[in-house]
């Protein structure tokens, strides 16, 4: 599942920061997440990470450098 082309259009804030961060937790969750339960979703891990960070079911933050 995807999220809706217009929420993606109304969106405000920086589009590369949660970009970024739904890469991130696309990677995390390839990394944690066992065979099984990768076979459950297809290989869509992007699309899983975009929703969560879109949704804001997983929160993410800048570090300063």
């Amino acid at each position: 599942m995807i999220f809706p082309l217009k929420d993606l259009i109304e969106y405000g804030d920086n589009m590369y920061e949660i970009t970024t961060a739904a890469s991130r937790r696309a990677y995390q969750l390839s990394s944690l997440m066992d065979k099984e339960e990768k076979e459950d979703y297809d290989g869509k891990m992007v699309a899983l990470a975009a929703l969560q960070v879109f949704t804001k079911e997983v929160q993410f933050r800048l570090e300063a450098e």
